[in-house]
């Protein structure tokens, strides 16, 4: 059977010494100190609806979102505190409870009930972030962690189990370290399936093994945290999980649904699903010491910059990423931190990371050492050499360019044009390579616009067409600046617009400049814009015509003014 949790103060607990007198949905009362437990003996695995199912462990700390509030906004947890989301209690502090608040009370109640309360309201983000540095210090005990919710994260238990000794010593060595890595009070239950796991942790209890269902059997209904099905179950006479699991698999689901057919499982002894482990994030950053040789001039500097980012590519590499963030950090002899970010829209090569970091390096080992006023023209030199280098990349994404292919490695043409374009522009200026990017606007000119290659690409493609843009095909060729133009109808007379957006007369002729006149065979329009009218002197009207010609050519017109022009030309 099982047996509870040894009672020992623990050392760095957040707010007080124990947890004793902690309730929760669930109606268990958490066990104060150490999680550990008598080791008790059990055959067999319990089995939930005819499959096995794994031994888990749950890590709960109790008064998560109280506790969370202390580390990040620092509202003492030893006080009188409550959480409120949408009016109504969600947790409370020791001290709160003691004076009668409660889960769901509203403010007021609970402020009648303890006078001296203090009201914080619930931020789910500010609970994940607090329990971000558990998990990971539970990360760094096992493997496979998996956040449930703040507060609450669950492990396979086999592993630590066979690793220290036992399931008893894994818990109380987890508890132990996350105490004095983070000094956060935390409770470990061990038992067959995630969902008796986590109320074990309620009261800090190891289940043996194949006795999951006898130790469910006796839990209230409201275990399940399922308030409707609860509430039907108990007017239906039904009040323990033992009762509820007593009735028929098929029967539940024809009469309550899918979702209480599920809740009969659980209660059953089964889990509702394997755990879904939480990957770390992999280490990428490198670094290298060069404490007896310090780099004090820029050629050894770009050698040793040339050195660390092939490893770091190498690294990026072994997980198909690629980075677009570089960080770059240096200390120096005299412990003078320095620290750069570069940002690059595309591939980072292993040149490319190289050539940052030699900019860098030369930026700074190349700067004044003159301090009088006016007399800094560059940023002050380090007053001594760097003896650490560090390359972190802060911005990641996947990238199948580097992965190998299946007949030599994928993504060596672009590798080759990327370096020939930082070449250029490191000789000719960024200006000099520029890459197009499609925007929103009304004409193929306003359209497109050019971004120096290697900054941000930031598309601002509308969701839906702008009014009065023009509609597809699009044109192959944009004037940089438009050509006059004049366009008559049969009789030779000029064709106009009139104020009802109405062309004056079929256009029949074209005349570009001071060519001939083109037969215009097809046309389409007219397109007004009437673009800036707020402001008079950036107010532009004009009416947009497509036209085709007898030889098959099109060109895009506009009239504006009276005046007749060619914005752009289609293939």
């Amino acid at each position: 059977m099982t047996r509870r949790a040894a009672a020992a103060g623990r050392p760095g607990a957040v707010g007080r010494p124990g947890a004793a007198g902690r309730s929760d949905a669930a109606g268990g009362s958490g066990a104060a100190g150490t999680s550990g437990a008598k080791k008790s003996v059990g055959a067999g695995r319990a089995v939930g609806d005819g499959g096995a199912v794994a031994r888990t462990a749950v890590l709960w700390c109790p008064d998560w979102p109280v506790i969370a509030a202390e580390i990040v906004d620092g509202v003492p947890a030893t006080g009188a505190v409550a959480v409120l989301h949408a009016n109504r209690v969600v947790a409370a502090s020791e001290v709160a409870r003691a004076d009668g608040v409660r889960r769901g009370l509203r403010k007021r109640e609970a402020q009648s009930r303890c006078p001296g309360l203090v009201v914080v309201d619930h931020d789910p983000a500010r609970d994940a972030r607090a329990f971000e540095p558990v998990v990971a210090a539970v990360e760094e005990m096992v493997a496979g962690v998996e956040v449930v919710r703040p507060g609450v994260c669950g492990f396979a238990a086999r592993g630590p189990a066979r690793y220290f000794g036992g399931e008893e010593p894994a818990a109380e060595r987890i508890v132990e370290y996350v105490a004095q890595a983070c000094g956060v009070e935390s409770q470990i239950g061990v038992a067959d399936g995630g969902f008796a796991a986590g109320l074990a942790a309620r009261e800090g209890l190891i289940v043996a093994s194949g006795e999951t269902v006898a130790f469910l059997a006796a839990r209230p209904v409201e275990a399940l945290a399922r308030p409707a099905l609860t509430e039907l179950l108990r007017r239906l006479g039904i009040t323990t999980l033992g009762a509820f699991a007593g009735l028929g698999r098929g029967d539940v689901l024809a009469r309550f649904g899918f979702d209480a057919a599920l809740a009969h499982r659980l209660a059953a002894g089964g889990d509702e699903r394997p755990l879904a482990v939480r990957r770390p994030p992999p280490d990428l950053e490198v670094s290298e010491d060069y404490g007896d040789d310090p780099l004090e001039r820029v050629d050894v500097a770009a050698f040793a910059a040339r050195v660390l980012a092939e490893r770091l590519h190498e690294r990026l590499a072994g997980y198909g990423l690629a980075c677009t963030r570089l960080a770059i950090g240096a200390v120096t002899a005299h412990g003078q931190e320095l620290h750069r970010v570069w940002r690059h829209d595309g591939l980072l090569t292993t040149a490319a990371i190289a050539d940052r970091v030699r900019w860098q390096l030369d930026g700074w080992l190349s700067g004044t050492t003159r301090r009088g006023a006016g007399a800094r023209t560059a940023p002050a030199r380090p007053t001594a050499g760097i003896i650490r280098l560090r390359l972190v990349p802060e911005g990641v994404l996947p990238h199948a360019g580097l992965q190998p292919g299946l007949w030599g490695e994928t993504g060596e043409e672009k590798e080759r044009a990327h370096r020939s374009f930082n070449r250029i522009q490191g000789i000719l200026g960024p200006e000099s390579v520029v890459t197009a990017v499609l925007g929103g606007g009304r004409s193929p000119a306003d359209q497109v616009r050019l971004v120096p290659w290697g900054d941000e690409l930031t598309p601002t493609r509308p969701a839906a067409p702008w009014p009065g843009r023009l509609p597809p095909p699009a044109p192959a060729l944009v004037l940089p600046a438009p050509l006059p133009a004049t366009v008559r109808d049969a009789a030779g007379e000029p064709v106009g617009v009139s104020a009802r957006l109405l062309v004056t007369a079929a256009p029949a002729r074209l005349t570009i400049g001071s060519g001939p006149p083109a037969e215009i065979v097809g046309w389409a329009g007219p397109w007004p814009v009437d673009e800036r009218w707020w402001a008079p002197t950036e107010a532009r009207r004009r009416a947009r015509f497509q036209v085709a010609l007898a030889d098959g050519s099109a060109f895009l017109l506009s009239l504006a003014a009276g005046q007749w022009s060619v914005e752009a030309i289609y293939d």
